[in-house]
């Protein structure tokens, strides 16, 4: 009894708890550190090759990033600003935002997340969202677990053919309230997000974006290793679903159990979903149709067909889109007043809703720029090139087996610093491609093991804006999400490293 009397605060006294920090604190530290680091770690970068665009393999030297401290200085404070719409010089590579070239920055992506909350906003506005979610609540009531299925195996179809990475961030909206009415919490609606369309991209088969930019830096075809990596597909995407089921069976059972906790606004979600089924009217049952033809035409635009069937050298199809965030953006902008309109909307409501819904999701952008820019320093600092060298020496003179191994392993760190999975190909594999040739291992299993890597890593990695910008969206704090993660992070190591080094070995 005294020992209870003695642990009981004073009255008045306030008990801190320490609260992870947002975001934004997340990536403001990371740029902070990487940026220091860069004063640390050497400098210097490959010669790059008039045929592929990549670094010549053995071509590392020194070089001087030719940085004053102010330079430096100022390329810290710039980093947001070139985290939009920084542009890579086409003589220098240099980033930044007067420089002539290429964009760099993620304004693309930027524009496409407003893009995405005005129309979802507006959606949402016309009470139909709220009625579809009910009606599947409804149907699905005692069959949780399998929507929860369906949805992971449509992510990871999506993940495994075009690399859906970016364009899930679309989906939160609908998924997030959609699993709160079928008595789940927030990190399941993420976990279906991000774990489904995560494997299907760590085990991609045809993605362009990964499997494609990378075979074609290899010098092979697309098609090399498909068998492969579709048998890993067929492992690991039921390990994932499994483990979110597990998890979700848990919460539902019991919500005591949720690693998020309910948060303002769960309970109104959850109770309109599975209250009264309310009447559809007209309208929205056609705003609905227009919702899933949007989501379902988007999809269709960004796959690129012919490159997907006939190699990643074919010519686009005729019919074929090849749409990006640009296109994306004005898309969804474009349907967001077509919603508008078919919901009854007047010019005031709807104006005020599009500038509502951009208000709305303007965090989740921000939190996209940040990360952009982390990799905007590193590459001014000319250090990214240094680390690659550091992988090139580390592979050398080994077995077939113990090199599959090596290249998942030494791709983890390669993919935290560059998470573009096109990016890391294109930087990597002129690299380490040639080194399975002294290994005597097929260019394909190199292939294999850098986009499981880059996999792996895209699944937690906080200078990736797919996650942070979808936990961002979904309301899950980041280190609620790592400390629900980390046992399936554990298996998909262990899992690649053996499918890396297996798959070398055989080849």
């Amino acid at each position: 009894m005294a020992t209870q009397e003695q642990a009981r605060p004073a009255p008045g006294h306030k008990q801190h708890r320490f609260n992870f920090p947002s975001a934004f604190t997340v990536l403001f530290g990371i740029t902070v550190a990487v940026w220091l680091l860069a004063f640390i770690i050497p400098t210097g970068s490959y010669k790059v090759s008039d045929k592929t665009g990549g670094p010549v393999p053995g071509s590392y030297h020194h070089v001087d990033s030719g940085l004053s401290f102010t330079d430096r200085l100022m390329e810290l404070f710039l980093s947001p600003v070139n985290g939009l719409y920084g542009v890579k010089s086409a003589a220098s590579g240099f980033i930044g935002p007067y420089e002539s070239g290429e964009l760099f920055g993620a304004a693309g992506v930027f524009f496409f997340v407003i893009a995405i909350g005005i129309f979802i906003t507006m959606s949402m506005s016309t009470g139909a969202i709220d009625n579809g979610i009910a009606r599947v609540a409804h149907r699905y009531s005692t069959r949780g677990s399998a929507l929860i299925v369906i949805l992971m195996v449509l992510f990871s179809v999506g993940g495994t053919t075009e690399g859906m990475a970016e364009e899930t961030l679309g989906f939160y909206a609908l998924v997030v309230p959609l699993m709160l009415s079928l008595g789940y919490d927030r990190m399941v609606a993420a976990a279906t997000i991000l774990i489904g369309a995560g494997i299907g991209v760590l085990a991609s088969t045809v993605n362009p974006f990964a499997t494609g930019v990378a075979s074609d830096a290899a010098g092979i075809s697309i098609g090399d290793g498909i068998g492969y990596r579709f048998l890993m597909y067929v492992v690991l995407v039921p390990v994932g679903i499994w483990f979110v089921l597990r998890y979700a069976r848990k919460v539902k059972a019991d919500p005591a159990r949720s690693m998020t906790g309910p948060q303002a606004g769960d309970e109104e979600t959850a109770a309109r979903g599975l209250g009264e089924l309310p009447v559809a009217t007209g309208r929205q049952k056609a705003v609905l149709a227009v919702v899933a033809f949007t989501f379902a035409f988007m999809i269709f635009t960004i796959v690129p067909w012919a490159q997907v069937i006939n190699g990643p050298d074919a010519e686009s199809y005729t019919w074929q889109f090849d749409w990006y965030f640009p296109e994306l953006a004005a898309l969804f902008l474009l349907m967001s007043l077509v919603v508008g309109l078919i919901g009854g909307m007047g010019e005031k409501k709807l104006t005020d809703t599009l500038v509502r819904g951009a208000g709305d999701f303007i965090g989740v952008g921000l939190i996209i720029v940040l990360a952009r820019g982390i990799t905007v320093i590193m590459n001014n600092a000319l250090i990214t090139d240094t680390v690659l060298h550091s992988m090139e020496d580390a592979v050398s003179n080994t077995s077939a087996g113990v090199f599959g191994g090596l290249m998942f392993l030494l791709n983890l760190p390669l993919a935290f610093l560059v998470p573009s999975t096109s990016g890391h190909a294109a930087l990597a594999m002129p690299i380490l491609a040639p080194l399975a040739d002294f290994a005597g291992v097929s260019r394909a299993m190199v292939v294999t093991a850098y986009q499981s890597a880059s996999g792996v890593i895209n699944l937690v990695t906080p200078t990736s804006a797919v996650v942070m910008g979808g936990l961002a969206l979904a309301k899950v704090r980041y280190d609620q999400y790592l400390r629900f993660i980390w046992p399936l992070l554990l298996i998909l190591l262990v899992a690649c490293t053996a499918f890396s080094a297996v798959g070398a070995a055989l080849s």
